[in-house]
């Protein structure tokens, strides 16, 4: 990114940096919870709840990849040693039942995963609108933030609660 771009970052750009890479690995290991509960989803219902997960897992990684290219834009690297990811995270996994004939489990799992996310990024925007100011970063963590609120009100909605 240009000069002018970065300094959009303002003077804290390494604590966004550090937020950013944090939420870059909540991303992906949602990326893989999901996808792993996508594939071993058992039961009369297991398709439909799978193809939500998968679709979810995708969106996961693309918000990975929006921080990442945001991280990059602000002049950092993301993660780049995959042990570090489970490490760096806010929420490193997702506890996922040990049965995953247990649906209803699998979904209140995902949900509680979605609203840390929704938390992680809230926090985000609080610190970028009181102290670093970046509108950049802003709007970028708004619309992933969007994207979880998304989420938590799909899974939410094939619970049935």
């Amino acid at each position: 990114m240009g000069k002018k771009g970065k300094e959009l970052g303002g003077p804290n750009v390494d604590k966004t940096i550090e937020l950013l890479n944090k939420a870059f690995c909540d991303e992906w290991a949602a990326f893989y919870y999901y996808g792993l509960a996508a594939k071993l989803a058992e039961g009369l219902n297991s398709p439909a709840v799978a193809e939500e997960l998968e679709s979810t897992a995708k969106e996961e990684l693309e918000h990975a990849n929006e921080l990442a290219d945001r991280i990059i834009e602000l002049g950092g690297q993301p993660v780049r040693e995959f042990s570090d990811l489970s490490k760096l995270a806010n929420y490193p996994r997702v506890d996922l039942p040990s049965d995953f004939g247990d649906l209803e489990g699998i979904l209140k799992a995902v949900i509680e995963a979605e609203r840390g996310a929704i938390d992680v990024y809230n926090d985000i925007l609080k610190e970028l609108s009181s102290v670093t100011k970046d509108p950049i970063t802003f709007h970028v963590i708004r619309h992933i933030m969007g994207e979880e609120v998304e989420h938590e009100d799909t899974f939410e909605s094939i619970l049935g609660s």
